[in-house]
């Protein structure tokens, strides 16, 4: 019989398949399932069935006590948020999930219901709030602050003292400058220098949307 802690992934998308990969490489955890939209019901990803819709979370999440939300974020942080917030309400235990292969310094702290996927760094003095995906090679340098629901995207890299808020997004290749304030629900799209900060709502559109 196993020993390893059950864990439900409350998402079936694309950004659950990475998802699943750290955990099995993480170890700690047994996957039971994911819970999907009704017509992934029925089906497998990498193996694991879809057991079901947010709908049947509570009941599932009484006999399993552990979950991680695997809905992908790019646009808007709602839906991860949504999840996070009805995880929470019926009491389930949101692990910090890391890869093997990432980095994260012991003197660093991470929040709640956060992944860090593989060859990811997080340094020194840095802070990551719950519910975040620091996502594949991303850098988060020293005295970085992410709020919670941000997701720092494939290979971005965040310079030390930057603060990032709640809900926003940085996209992939994106070069943050050090000590610069990125506020709540931003969305900075792909390949950004991000130089000065940037406030509430704000978005700066990829390289490839700006021609």
């Amino acid at each position: 019989m196993s020993s390893k802690a059950s864990l439900l992934l409350v998402g079936a998308g694309g950004h659950a398949r990475s998802c699943i990969d750290v955990i099995e490489h993480d170890g700690r955890f047994s996957i039971v399932g994911l819970l999907g939209l009704p017509h992934e019901v029925g089906t497998q990803v990498l193996g694991y069935p879809v057991l079901g819709t947010d709908d049947d979370l509570p009941g599932i999440v009484k006999k399993v006590g552990n979950a991680l939300v695997t809905l992908g974020q790019i646009k808007t942080a709602e839906p991860r948020i949504r999840l996070f917030r009805q995880l929470e309400a019926v009491g389930c235990d949101l692990p910090v999930i890391i890869s093997p292969r990432a980095h994260v310094s012991r003197h660093a702290r991470l929040g709640a219901g956060t992944i860090v996927m593989h060859g990811a760094l997080v340094n020194a003095g840095a802070e990551v709030g719950r519910n975040c995906i620091i996502n594949s090679q991303a850098l988060i340098e020293h005295d970085a602050c992410i709020g919670d629901h941000c997701h720092i995207s494939t290979a971005a890299t965040v310079n030390g003292g930057v603060w990032v808020g709640e809900g926003s997004f940085v996209g992939s290749n994106t070069v943050v400058r050090q000590g610069v304030r990125i506020g709540a629900n931003c969305l900075i799209g792909i390949g950004q220098c991000v130089l000065i900060d940037c406030a509430d709502g704000s978005y700066m559109p990829s390289r490839k949307d700006k021609q």
